[in-house]
């Protein structure tokens, strides 16, 4: 395991698994997702121990407390003592709601919706 005193924060949301690659957190940054001490960070940012990093993936904001600065990425079980997750239950549940939102439920096996079941569909959804 990698110790450092200067870490940026695009390779430690690579680090503790929060973005599956470096250009992705860093893209992240860029587009004002990562929030540390109410401010947009860039991808160069210089994280600290104890920080808190809040991570707008919508419809999500996650919010996680710097324990550790880890370069390298580790496996699940080691990234628990370098990240702590704040983020509200009710948070996590808004990804819940979103998988049942505007999905219909088919009996298996009755094949697609004819035109007519299908403008029916639709009319629901409009009203919902």
């Amino acid at each position: 395991m990698e110790h450092e005193d200067n870490l940026r924060i695009d390779k430690w949301l690579w680090a503790v698994r929060i973005f599956k690659t470096r250009s992705q957190a860093a893209e992240a940054c860029k587009k004002g997702r990562i929030v540390i001490d109410d401010v947009q960070v860039k991808p160069s940012r210089i994280i600290k121990i104890g920080e808190v990093v809040i991570v707008k993936r919508p419809p999500v904001t996650y919010q996680y407390q710097v324990k550790g600065l880890l370069g390298n990425r580790q496996s699940a079980k080691i990234v628990v003592d370098y990240v702590d997750d704040l983020t509200s239950e009710d948070e996590k549940a808004k990804l819940d709601i979103k998988k049942h939102i505007g999905f219909e439920i088919r009996d298996r096996g009755v094949g697609r919706p004819t035109k007519r079941e299908r403008r029916l569909i639709d009319h629901l959804k409009k009203i919902q």
